[in-house]
């Protein structure tokens, strides 16, 4: 990928997380969230983990067939790094990549702690910020993005 590329993916990225902002989020929508990226792995046969957050609470969490423990290692990895750069793990990544930086030696972070890597993405409420954290793993970076990104889009429609 060029240069170019991921220049292009980063204001991509950036504007689905502009445009992805709900006008609320309860517990209740935090489980509708979740069992709704559950529906839609599952139509796919894909092997996920699910994992939903209202501030700092896991109000949500889902491991399909063919998960392992690993996929909570990696979950927790990816919520670190919204919850430390507000914005999701995808562009965290990409904007070190873009910079032709290393993510973990330019933040001086563990990688045991840290992973910017596609999958979790920051649940933002217009008017208040970030108040929780929609994360995916278990498939290529990418993809994991972009699963959330198709449910959190369902999802707001249904908020309207």
């Amino acid at each position: 990928m060029t240069t170019d590329d991921v220049s292009a993916l980063v204001a991509e990225v950036e504007e689905q997380e502009r445009a992805l902002v709900l006008p609320r989020f309860t517990h209740d929508d935090a489980w509708r969230l979740g069992c709704l990226l559950v529906e839609l792995a599952s139509e796919r046969g894909l092997a996920v983990t699910i994992d939903v957050r209202k501030g700092t609470q896991q109000v949500f969490h889902a491991a399909l067939e063919g998960t392992t423990p690993d996929n909570d290692s990696w979950v927790e990895r990816k919520v670190r790094v919204v919850y430390r750069f507000g914005a999701s793990s995808y562009l965290v990544g990409l904007r070190a990549r873009a910079k032709g930086v290393d993510f973990a030696e330019q933040h001086q972070l563990p990688l045991q702690e840290y992973a910017a890597h596609g999958g979790a993405f920051p649940v933002r409420v217009d008017g208040v910020g970030v108040v929780g954290v929609v994360t995916v793993s278990g498939l290529p970076q990418a993809d994991d993005h972009a699963l959330v990104v198709e449910a959190l889009r369902t999802f707001a429609g249904t908020q309207g």
